[in-house]
C-alpha cells in the first residue's frame, strides 16, 4: 500500500527566465547591493522585514536571519528579533544556528567531491567501504497490504549503493517515530532502530555503523524512497575513503576553501556568544543539540552549525556549477547530476517530502521541483531546496539566479511550515517584471458602472508571475482530500481535511473513490488521478465512492474551492467614487497590500492601474454573457489571472 499526502495545486504556466549574467565575486555576497539593479522592488522587498518583525511583535520567541542573493550579488540580509529571547540579545547577521537536515546537502557535496577525485564510486556497494553493512537483511512485507512483517526477513535483492544513500533509496530508515509512515506499517522497525542504533553523542560514527549492521532494512534497496539516516552513513564513508575525520575533511576541503568561517560541528568558545538560543524547551537529545562543546558523533544528516552568510556562499558555489572565487569544489557535470531528479516515475514513496503528490523529485541530496502543477514551492522547474528541523530553509532557483536562505531556531519543527511559506513567497513577490505599454486613457467610467467590478478575486498561491504558483484561473482548486492511498481500484481516503469541501459533503476516512465524474480511475497513477480531481474554483466535482457496509456505490457531489492558507486574493470595491483594491488572502501581491486599500485609476474599458508604486495594471475580463468573471494583473507575457468568487 502506498501512502501519499497532498494538497492539490495546478498551474499551466512555467516560470519565466530573467537572465542575470556576469562574473560572481566573493565581495558581492558581503555587502547588500541596490535592490533595483538586482531586479527587486525595494518597497516590496521591505515587506519581508515587516512580516518577520510582525512575528516577533506578536510574541514569537524565535529570532530570524534572512538572506537573498540574485545574480551572484547580495540583495538582502536582515536579522530580526532576538538571538536569545530570554536575555533580550538582538539577532545579528552572522548569528550561528543549528541547521539540522541542511547538513545533508553539505554531506552530499563532500561525498561527490570524493567521486570527482576518483576515490569513491557512486554505484559501488556501501559494504565495499563499510564491511559492517555487508549482507544486510530486509523486512518482508505483506504483498496484499504492503505492511512490514517485522519478524520475517529475506535477503536483499541487491546491495545498497552510495547512490542509494544519496537519494534515500537505501532501505534504511530514521529511528525517530516522527518519520514513520503509517502507510507502510513500519513504526515497530523505526522503534527498533532507536533502541539498537541510537544517535549517541559520546560515540563516534564508526560505533553507530557497527550497531546499524545488526538491523534489517525496511525496503529492498532501490525500490522505495524514504527519508533516512543514509547521510550519517555517508559521513563514515567519507572518513574511510579520505583517511580523515569527517569534520577535518569538511574544514580542509569545503569550509576552508569557501571561506565558510562559522560552519562546523560545534561552536568554538570565542564564538559562543553568537550561538542562537533555542526558545522554550531545551534542545532535544539528538546529535545536533549541544553544540557548545566539541562533538564525538559527527552527524552528516543533522549535526552541522552555520550562518546565513556562510550558507549563501555554499549555495552560490552550487549555482555557479561548483565554483566560487576561482576555487572549484565540484565539476559542473557533477552539480548538474546532483540537482537533477534521480527518481524513476514508478518509485514508491514513503512519506510526503517528495513524489508526484507534491511535484517534487530528489536528486543526490536535494529536493527538486519537477512539476509546477502540484508543487507547493514556488520557482522554476529545476529549482532545488531543503530545510532543517530547527527552522532553517534554503532554495536555489537557477532560472532566476536566485538564492533564498532563512534561519531561525525552534524546538517544535511541526510549526516551521508557517515561516517556510513566507520565505518561499515573499521574495518572489518582490521581484519586478518588465512593464508592457499602458493603453491610452479614454473616457472615465461612471461610479455606478464601477460596481460591476466589485468582488473577491482569487489568484491561488502565486504572489508573482515569476513563481507561477497555484494559479486559480488555470485550473487550481481545493477539494479537501488531505491524504489518500493509491490502490488498484482507485484512491482510498485516509483523511479528508476537517471542514474542507469533501468532508462537508460527506466524504469519510476509509472511502474508496472509484470514479471522478463519470470516468473510472481504476489503475490510474497518483498524478493522473490528481489531474482528474483538479479544476477551476467553484467548478462541480462528483465522486463515486465505495463505502464499507454499504451495498451500493455512493455518489457525492460538491464544488471545488480556493486553496486555503496559501491563497492570494484581491478584494475590489468602490469608495468615494473610485475603485479601490486590497490584498485579502494570505499574501500581498504586487502594489496591493493587506489592510491598505489602494485606489486604481481608469485607463480604458475594463482596465485600471495604480498611479504610484510599480504601476500595477488590473484588467477585468467577462464571460460570454458580458458579466465580469475574472481579472488579469499586468496583462501581457507576465500576467497573473484570477477568478471572481463573489
Amino acid at each position: 500500500m502506498r501512502y501519499q499526502q497532498f494538497a492539490v495545486s495546478l498551474t499551466a504556466l512555467a516560470a519565466l527566465t530573467l537572465g542575470l549574467v556576469g562574473a560572481v565575486l566573493a565581495d558581492d555576497l558581503r555587502t547588500v547591493g541596490d535592490p533595483d539593479s538586482l531586479g527587486f522592488s525595494a518597497r516590496r522587498l521591505a515587506r519581508i522585514t515587516s512580516w518577520f518583525e510582525a512575528q516577533t511583535k506578536t510574541g514569537d520567541p524565535s529570532g530570524f536571519v534572512v538572506g537573498i542573493a540574485r545574480g551572484g550579488k547580495l540583495a538582502y540580509l536582515q536579522p530580526t528579533g532576538f538571538e536569545d529571547h530570554d536575555k533580550t540579545i538582538p539577532m545579528r547577521p552572522d548569528s550561528i544556528f543549528r541547521i539540522g537536515s541542511m547538513s545533508k546537502q553539505i554531506t552530499s557535496v563532500a561525498t561527490m567531491m570524493l567521486v570527482d577525485d576518483g576515490k569513491l564510486e557512486l554505484d559501488a556497494p556501501v559494504a565495499q567501504y563499510l564491511p559492517e553493512l555487508r549482507d544486510m537483511q530486509v523486512v518482508k512485507t505483506n504483498p496484499a497490504t504492503g505492511d512490514a512483517i517485522l519478524l520475517e526477513l529475506e535477503p536483499a535483492r541487491r546491495a545498497m549503493t552510495i547512490r542509494d544513500l544519496l537519494r534515500n533509496t537505501s532501505g534504511l530508515v530514521y529511528a525517530s517515530p516522527d518519520y514513520a509512515d503509517p502507510g507502510f506499517g513500519n513504526a515497530a522497525l523505526h522503534a527498533l532502530y532507536g533502541a539498537k542504533a541510537p544517535f549517541r553523542r559520546d560515540k563516534p560514527i564508526a560505533s553507530f555503523i557497527a550497531s546499524l549492521g545488526t538491523l534489517p532494512l525496511l525496503h529492498q534497496p532501490g525500490e522505495v524512497w524514504e527519508y533516512s539516516i543514509g547521510y550519517d552513513v555517508l559521513g563514515r564513508v567519507i572518513e574511510v575513503v579520505s583517511g580523515q575525520n569527517f569534520d577535518q575533511f569538511l574544514q580542509s576541503r569545503l569550509f576552508g576553501p569557501l571561506h565558510m568561517v562559522d560552519s562546523g560541528f560545534s561552536v568554538p568558545k570565542d564564538k559562543l556568544a553568537r550561538l542562537v538560543a533555542v526558545p522554550g524547551a531545551q534542545p532535544r537529545p539528538l546529535s545536533d543539540g549541544d553544540v557548545g562543546k566539541p562533538q564525538t558523533f559527527l552527524s552528516g544528516g543533522g549535526g552541522i552549525v552555520s550562518t546565513v552568510p556562510d550558507f549563501l556562499r555554499f549555495c552560490q558555489m552550487l549555482l555557479n556549477s561548483g565554483e566560487l572565487d576561482g576555487v572549484r569544489i565540484l565539476k559542473p557535470e557533477t552539480v548538474k547530476l546532483m540537482t537533477t531528479n534521480s527518481l524513476p516515475p514508478d518509485m514508491h514513496m514513503a512519506g510526503h517530502e517528495a513524489g508526484p503528490a507534491v511535484g517534487t523529485g530528489w536528486g543526490l541530496g536535494f529536493a527538486i521541483r519537477t512539476d509546477p502543477d502540484f508543487s507547493l514551492i514556488p520557482g522554476a522547474v529545476g529549482s532545488f531546496n531543503w530545510q532543517g528541523s530547527w527552522g532553517t530553509f534554503f532554495s536555489i532557483d537557477p532560472a532566476q539566479k536566485l538564492i533564498l536562505v532563512m534561519m531561525m531556531q525552534r524546538s517544535q519543527f511541526s510549526e516551521n511550515g508557517f515561516y517556510f511559506n513566507a520565505i518561499r513567497r515573499l521574495p518572489y513577490a518582490a521581484l519586478t517584471i518588465p512593464q508592457a505599454p499602458a493603453p491610452v486613457v479614454s473616457e472615465q467610467e461612471s461610479a455606478g458602472a464601477l460596481t460591476e467590478y466589485v468582488g473577491r478575486y482569487e489568484f491561488g498561491g502565486s504572489a508573482s508571475s515569476l513563481d507561477r504558483q497555484i494559479l486559480v484561473a488555470d485550473g487550481n482548486s481545493w477539494t479537501g482530500l488531505e491524504s489518500v492511498v493509491v490502490e488498484s481500484d482507485g484512491l482510498r481516503v485516509i483523511k479528508p481535511a476537517e471542514g474542507g469541501p469533501a468532508a462537508r459533503a460527506g466524504v469519510m476516512a476509509g472511502d474508496l473513490i472509484t470514479a471522478i465524474g463519470d470516468r473510472s480511475i481504476k489503475g490510474l497513477t497518483l498524478e493522473a488521478a490528481f489531474r482528474r480531481i483538479s479544476g477551476p474554483v467553484n467548478a462541480p466535482i462528483k465522486l463515486k465512492i465505495i463505502r464499507e457496509r454499504h451495498n451500493d456505490p455512493i455518489v457525492i457531489a460538491f464544488a471545488r474551492e480556493a486553496v486555503p492558507s496559501h491563497s492570494v486574493a484581491l478584494q475590489v470595491r468602490v469608495a468615494d467614487g473610485k475603485l479601490v483594491v486590497e490584498a485579502m488572502g494570505a499574501w500581498s501581491i504586487l502594489d496591493f497590500d493587506k489592510g491598505e486599500p489602494m485606489p486604481v485609476a481608469f485607463l480604458s474599458k475594463d482596465e485600471f492601474h495604480v498611479e504610484s508604486g510599480d504601476h500595477t495594471r488590473i484588467a477585468f475580463i467577462r464571460d460570454a454573457a458580458g458579466k465580469v468573471n475574472g481579472a488579469v494583473l499586468n496583462p501581457g507575457p507576465w500576467e497573473q489571472r484570477g477568478a471572481i468568487t463573489r
